[in-house]
């Protein structure tokens, strides 16, 4: 039995406001995602326009990067909109390990955290 107190879930106003913080996080990282792929394609028409030579390994060094970057965006990005989903069904900033609640400010560092400091430090 649970001790009085003891809360299995935020109420719905600390929902709304995680909800607002992914949500301005969302928008950042999208455009961060497009600006990337802007990169990418300009790199991309960059490269067909010139002559081959020294700066092919730059460019490829280049391309390479901003590649890895858009896709840890676009990894982030899907991790905040499940999150959102969390938020929806109302189970977010429960610990999937250990079932107590996350604390508010990991979530407030990291807003799609599924585990609690105490599960990440047992793994």
């Amino acid at each position: 039995m649970a001790k009085k107190g003891t809360k299995f879930r935020y109420t719905d106003e600390e929902l709304d406001e995680f909800k607002q913080l992914i949500e301005e996080k969302l928008a950042l990282a999208k455009d961060q995602l497009s600006f990337y792929k802007s990169q990418l394609t300009e790199l991309a028409e960059n490269e067909q326009s010139k002559v081959k030579g020294l700066d092919d390994g730059v460019t490829s060094s280049a391309n390479e990067q901003t590649s890895s970057l858009a896709a840890r965006t676009q990894k982030y990005i899907q991790h905040l909109q499940n999150a959102l989903l969390r938020i929806e069904n109302k189970v977010y900033g429960v610990c999937r390990e250990t079932g107590k609640l996350i604390s508010k400010e990991r979530l407030k560092a990291v807003p799609h955290a599924t585990l609690s400091i105490e599960a990440k430090q047992k793994r």
